[in-house]
Order: structure tokens, then sequence, then C-alpha cells
């Protein structure tokens, strides 16, 4: 099995979306995590583009352990003269230089003939390799260049010095099998391509990044170049970790792998959603909030049964700590009852099918089923939750120049207790006093707030989830005072947990 190179291009390609420009320091912490994901390079930037890229990539340099550290630069000796000096001290490093070949960049962009494109391309090979040893060489919009031109191209860096020549489908324009074709056309016809490594950066134009690459692979590409979350310009890039996991998924298909440490994918994913502001759509491979969340009822049958029925990929592989059934109209009995044996609730079968039916006849009326719909359903069997902790009383201090504190008087069983608390936020003040009050040992998962109708005057909604010992219950609380819904919403999940236990 051999093993094929990931070349990430999160800090320079990603970045290029608009709105994910990060700064020096976000783009070390990224930087940082992609080393612990694994990847074999990182193209921190590119130098000459701004003193921001140029720092970027001197300071990733110089803290990051691991991978080969590349910028990206031009084909003209001041791009790659600024791409040597931020690399210069880099131990392991990498100048990545390009040059258009297709006749349309030529032509419309460019307006030099092929001849000056080759000679330009060959004279900056051999000048980066004056200052490094390792060269990477992209015909930018190659998969749309004359196939005998390429391959002239490609034959004369690689003479030049480049190490890895890439192969960019740079405005997404191919499909699989013509650009896998591609690929073993140039291992066919480029007499000294022993000498270097073929690389791919395929663009989403076409919704076909991670197939073009992936059917590069299959023809002997030895590195593909990809985003985290396949950001990128335009549509963005071939995603990263569905490259990396359709490899390992299908080994017996590709007998090719990666150093990727597929258990650092889910948290290399939400650090670059976090520092881009760039969100994952729910439908993403991989990392989309549903790529492991099963709403239908003859898939959570089965999963619940084995597995391997409707899952190829275990979710504790990329970070995950298991599946998520999502409950709604298209759930079943199985499913429907394994969920009431989590949130603690022991019914006989007959409760069981009159709650069923209820609840889908509410999962006909509303898209989202939480877990305290499913507890009102039941609640004529188990009756009402106990009310071990009451609200008495809530006064909040706050403002510019003091420091934000809460007192809470609660009622617990028969005793009334009250607590001061300081926290970050009234808020925080009043759950830290709740939480000193109940000796709690929850965590609180998610908070939430709306508004239920419009004005000023409009009663405030909080929503709160709390998990303790594998148990996750949600909290409701609503007022026109949104610290008083908070504090309701609190205790009322509290009350929740307390009658489970």
């Amino acid at each position: 099995m051999r093993t094929v190179k990931i070349f990430d291009t999160t800090l320079r390609d990603g970045e290029q979306s608009p709105g994910a420009s990060m700064n020096v320091d976000e783009k070390v912490q990224v930087a940082k995590q992609l080393a612990r994901l694994g990847v074999d390079i990182i193209e921190a930037g590119f130098a000459f583009s701004s003193p921001g890229d140029f720092e970027a990539i001197k300071t990733i340099g110089a803290e990051v352990e691991g991978p080969v550290i590349c910028s990206l630069a031009r084909a003209k000796e001041d791009d790659i003269k600024r791409a040597w000096e931020a690399l210069r001290d880099v131990p392991k490093k990498r100048i990545h230089t390009f040059h258009s070949t297709s006749d349309i960049h030529l032509k419309h962009q460019f307006r030099i003939s092929r001849e000056e494109a080759l000679k330009r391309s060959v004279e900056m090979v051999r000048f980066a390799r004056s200052l490094v040893e390792d060269v990477e060489f992209s015909p930018m919009d190659a998969a749309r260049t004359d196939i005998s031109y390429l391959c002239e191209v490609i034959e004369a860096v690689i003479d030049a010095g480049a190490s890895t020549v890439n192969i960019p489908d740079t405005v997404g324009y191919s499909i699989p099998n013509e650009f896998g074709a591609l690929i073993k056309d140039i291992h066919g016809r480029v007499k000294n391509i022993d000498k270097a490594v073929i690389s791919v950066h395929c663009h989403n134009d076409l919704g076909l990044a991670t197939s073009n690459s992936l059917a590069a692979v299959l023809n002997g590409a030895g590195q593909i170049e990809c985003t985290i979350n396949g950001i990128g310009e335009r549509a963005g890039n071939c995603s990263m970790e569905e490259v990396v996991m359709a490899m390992r998924t299908r080994r017996d298909l590709f007998n090719a792998d990666t150093h990727v440490n597929s258990e650092e994918i889910m948290r290399s994913s939400r650090l670059v959603t976090k520092v881009t502001g760039i969100s994952v759509q729910p439908n993403k491979a991989i990392v989309g909030a549903n790529a492991f969340a099963h709403e239908s009822g003859i898939h959570q049958d089965g999963l619940l049964k084995d597995k391997s029925t409707y899952e190829i990929i275990k979710p504790e592989t990329i970070g995950l700590h298991k599946t998520k059934f999502v409950l709604g109209k298209h759930s079943g009995r199985h499913a429907f009852r394994t969920r009431l044996d989590e949130l603690g609730y022991k019914l006989a079968d007959d409760e069981i099918n009159s709650a069923f039916e209820r609840f889908k006849k509410i999962a006909d009326q509303k898209k989202d089923i939480f877990d305290e719909d499913i507890e009102a359903l039941v609640s004529e069997e188990v009756g009402k939750t106990p009310e071990i902790y009451r609200l008495l009383g809530l006064k909040v201090s706050s403002g510019l120049d003091q420091k934000p504190a809460a007192e809470i008087k609660l009622k617990v069983d028969k005793e009334v207790v009250e607590k001061t608390e300081h926290g970050d936020g009234p808020v925080d003040a009043v759950y830290k006093a709740i939480a000193l009050i109940t000796e709690t040992e929850s965590s609180l998962i998610k908070y939430e707030v709306k508004s239920i109708t419009g004005g000023t005057d409009a009663l405030g909604e909080v929503m709160v989830s709390l998990e303790e010992d594998g148990r996750s219950v949600r909290g409701h609380g609503a007022d026109t005072d949104i610290i008083v819904a908070s504090a309701q919403a609190y205790i009322n999940a509290l009350n929740k947990l307390a009658a489970k236990k």
C-alpha cells in the first residue's frame, strides 16, 4: 500500500474564500492543529502578497514542527525571493511556484506565447531550486491545457529542478474519468516523470473536486492539495476530510492511505469554522452536523442492531463520540423506545404504543422533536417531574464598572437557601449561584435565547441543555426579564435531572 501526501492549503487557497481572511495568530493556531492532524505539507501563505502573509509563513515556520512549510510564489524573481526570505530559517521548506499554460490564460490574461510561458517557467523553477531543495511547480489551468504542450512544460520543469509537479483543475472544469485519464497520460508521456511526484489541486465549481482528486490517485498521483471543510476560491477546493476518509474507507479500491490522524478531523473542522466564520452545511460529508445523524426508522432499527448496517465510518474515527439519532416523523418504534430508555423512562408495551402514536402526530406538525417533547408525551404514564428546586428570589447587579453579581433564593425540598455569586455576566453569576446551592455536577451544553413575540415588552424564551452521567435534559423558561427566564430554564433542567436520579 502506497502513501499519498496531503498538501494542505487551508491557509492559502482556503483563506481566499470571501470573508475567510485570518490574522497571524489565527493562522498559527490553525497550522498547529494541521500538524496535530498529520498533514505532510502546509501551504502557509503567499509571501509576496502581503506583510501579514509573510509574517505568518515566517512565524509558522518557527513555531510549527512536523510538516513541510510552503510558500506560494508566482513565476517571478521578486515573488520567489520573498518566499525564500520568509522560509529562510525553516528546517523543512518548499517554494511552490506557478505559471499558466492554457491557451485561454496565455492569450487573454498574460498575452504571451507558449514558448515565452515555457521559458519563464523553467527559469523560475531553476532560480527557486538554487535557493531550496524542495520546489513544486504548477502549470495553472492544466486541465484546459493542450496535452502535448502540458507534457512539454512538465518535462522541462522537472529537468530544471522541480521535485513535485502539481496538475491543477484551476476552474473545476474536469470530470473524474477525464481527469484520471489526464494523470495517466502524463505518466505515459513525460519521460522523466519518475523524478517527480505528481500532485493534483482540484476546484469544486462542478462539485467534483474530491471525485477528480480520487480519480487522480487511482491513476498514480502521489499528492493531493486540499483544504479543511473544502473552503477556498469560488466554490472551494477538494475537501481534505472527504478525500482522506474515502481512501481509508476504501483501501481495497485505492490501495493507498495517508499519514493523517483521522481522530483530529472534527477538531480541525470546528477550529477552521470558528476562525473563518464559515459554517459547514449540515449535510456536508464527514464533518456536517447530519453526517452521522439518522432519522429514518428503517435506518435507526438497523443501526441499533448493528452499526455496520448504515454507517461505513465509525464516528469515533473522526473524533466524534457517537452516532446521533434524530427523532422525527420518519423514526420508528425501536428508536423511540431506545430514546425513552436513555431518558430514564421504563414504560409497559401498551404505554409505549400509546405514546408512540401521539409522538407521530406531533412529528407531523414540527421539524424538531426535543427530549422535553417526549417527556410531555409520556407525562400521563410516568407522572409530572417533581419540583425539587423552586426559585423564590433573584437579585442581579451589573454595570460597566462593577463585576456582575447575583443573589439567589431557592427552595430545596422544604429548606430555603440563599447564596450570592459573581460571574463574567449576569446570567453566568445567576447560574453559578444556582449551581452552588444545588451542588449540581452537570455541564451546561447549550444556552439559547429568543423572543416569543415582537416588541421591547416581548416574553424572552430561554432553552438550556444540561448533561450529567450520560443523561441529557433540556430546560425551558419564559419571562419578560431574560435573567429570570434564564434562571427558570436552568432550574427546570435541574429538576428533570434530579427526577431521573
